[in-house]
């Protein structure tokens, strides 16, 4: 008789080879491990939560970020002197950084609810402090050259916080799970009871959040006003070069009822428009008077402008993404554009029958035009033909020679400081126009345009807010927003809040008590310590419980099952707790 060595039978585990395998490189089953996790690792799972939060703040923030991608880029432009769309590597970092980091949670929690020791391997250790430092000297970076965009971020929460709400309340309730596990079946602790204290403290925070909540589209659909008319900003800058007569006419074509320009004036008294100080952005100066091009402008004459031109840096430098999408015809009228007139803009606004708002840009005190820059704006306005009460003048200065034409401000003022300026209208930031402030100005009869609305989820919470006009670089985009993305009646909002606690409650509830049961029933059964990947079938000192014994002939029997070879015999002694085998008619 020939005893060969005890046999020990385990089923394979896939999943949990691929969970351990990918986080912590343990591919093998004997580099797993069920005991307590370390405070190093623990620490390290901190930092991973950490990275995940603050990457998804930071995808948020640039999701609605999207409204303002060309004032990013105008403002980095002003730094650095170079054109160059930094929202691409911005838009792709973000993308591959939370897929990573929200990879590595899933398998995180995959751990945690397997009871899995936790253990990061060093490679995910030096991704997760890359993706971490990456993040935290963008959200430095983007404070420093675009500080005021943070403002969206509030503003957007008008139109997402139900949204968000719900999405969070789901994620907590089914986090419940990890946590019910984690306090229910380990020994009672005080970091145990701590975690239950924050879990629910966060529960009820998520149950009470909507009181904070301040949403203009909650509200009776009777009490919608009007749809805000469309200013095109620059004419429609996604569909033509900005400021020329080709994108003032796309944004007539897509539906604007009025257009905004930048007025600059040249040295010989001739109004025409252009955003930038320089014509280094928008026209080939560089090429024309290569020596000129940081020069300001204004002190360029007319008939040095008109021969620059104005079209080929959109098409070269694509700045909205939408050069791809264009005709072959509407490439070579955009490659022929030039700059465009104060006169010539006004005569097509005038055939339109459509209003203009000027943002004019004084000359410099040693400019030749720098006393006479009004006369020759005026005399721009009635070389065109254009009445003048469609004129809305800005700044809002020099009220004593501006006379006939309508002028409105571009800072949040007080009612009473409107009256006695003698101002009734206003052109504010968006991130100016809170809900409140707007309902009052409507309400003492002044005139709002909030500018720049270029998405339709910004576009309808305004609209909700009963602005009556919005400035927008994207006429074609609010063309197809005939009303508010979501609208809801008080009632029902309360409804769904109050519904979506009591559910998320009763889940909670349902959890928690399952794994009491659970927990109840397997330490009545005698073998809450016996785990599969630790049982040796050849256990001989102590005797064994029947549930251990038939434990063992399963992990036996599905050895057969996976195709042992039928010459091979097995034998179970469960009188001395181990098992041989027989090969070719010997024991």
């Amino acid at each position: 008789m020939v005893k060969h060595q005890p046999l020990q039978v385990y089923e394979k585990q896939f999943f949990l080879s691929f969970v351990t395998g990918i986080y912590g490189c343990r591919w093998k089953r004997y580099q797993r491990s069920q005991d307590s996790t370390s405070k190093w690792e623990c620490l390290w799972f901190t930092i991973l939560c950490c990275s995940f939060f603050l990457l998804l703040f930071w995808t948020y923030f640039w999701f609605v970020a999207q409204n303002d991608f060309n004032d990013f880029n105008w403002s980095v432009y002003n730094r650095s002197g170079e054109w160059t769309d930094e929202t691409i590597p911005i838009a792709a970092s973000t993308s591959v950084g939370i897929s990573y980091i929200t990879f590595l949670v899933i398998l995180a929690l995959f751990h945690i609810s397997l009871g899995q020791q936790l253990n990061l391997y060093w490679v995910h250790k030096i991704g997760v402090l890359a993706t971490l430092a990456t993040t935290i000297s963008g959200v430095v970076s983007v404070d420093d050259i675009w500080g005021d965009e943070w403002e969206i971020l509030f503003i957007s929460l008008q139109a997402t916080a139900p949204f968000l709400h719900i999405g969070a309340l789901a994620t907590v309730t089914a986090v419940g799970w990890l946590v019910a596990g984690y306090v229910v079946r380990k020994e009672r602790s005080h970091f145990q009871m701590m975690v239950l204290v924050v879990y629910m403290v966060i529960l009820v925070a998520l149950y009470l959040a909507p009181l904070l909540f301040t949403c203009p589209c909650v509200m009776d659909r009777n009490s919608l006003k009007a749809r805000p008319e469309i200013v095109g900003r620059r004419g429609a800058p996604m569909l033509a070069p900005e400021n020329t007569v080709l994108s003032f006419n796309r944004a007539l074509q897509q539906g604007a009822t009025s257009l905004q320009a930048d007025v600059t004036i040249s040295v010989d008294g001739v109004p025409f428009l252009m955003r930038d100080h320089t014509l280094r952005r928008t026209t080939d100066v560089r090429k024309i008077f290569p020596s000129r091009q940081y020069e300001d402008a204004s002190f360029f004459n007319w008939t040095e402008i008109r021969t620059l031109n104005a079209g080929q840096w959109f098409l070269k430098s694509d700045p909205f993404w939408t050069a791809g999408t264009l005709t072959a015809k509407d490439r070579a009228r955009i490659e022929n554009q030039t700059v465009c007139s104060l006169v010539d803009m006004l005569r097509l606004a005038a055939r339109a029958n459509a209003s203009a708002l000027l943002n004019i840009r004084k000359p410099p005190a040693q400019h030749p035009r720098a006393r006479s820059w009004f006369m020759d704006t005026l005399w721009a306005v009635q070389k065109a033909g254009f009445p003048t009460k469609r004129v809305t003048w800005s700044p809002d200065s020099d009220r004593g020679r501006v006379r006939g034409f309508q002028q409105t401000a571009q800072e949040k003022l007080s009612v009473q400081e409107m009256r006695q300026r003698g101002i009734t209208s206003l052109t504010l930031h968006y991130s100016k126009a809170n809900h409140k402030d707007i309902q009052e100005y409507l309400a003492n009869n002044v005139s709002v345009t909030v500018y720049p609305v270029n998405e339709a989820w910004l576009y309808s919470t305004l609209w909700c807010s009963g602005v009556p006009s919005v400035s927008s670089d994207a006429p074609q985009v609010l063309r197809k927003v005939p009303y508010p993305i979501w609208l809801m009646s008080q009632t029902a909002y309360y409804f769904i809040w109050i519904a979506s606690d009591l559910l998320s409650l009763a889940v909670v509830l349902v959890i928690f008590s399952f794994q009491n049961y659970h927990m109840i029933r397997w330490k009545m059964s005698g073998i809450q310590s016996c785990n599969p990947e630790q049982i040796v079938l050849n256990v001989v000192g102590r005797p064994q419980t029947r549930e251990v014994n038939i434990m063992k002939e399963k992990l036996i029997f599905s050895e057969l099952s996976n195709g042992r070879s039928s010459s091979e015999e097995i034998s179970l002694h469960p009188e001395n707790g181990y098992a041989s085998y027989m090969h070719g008619g010997l024991l």
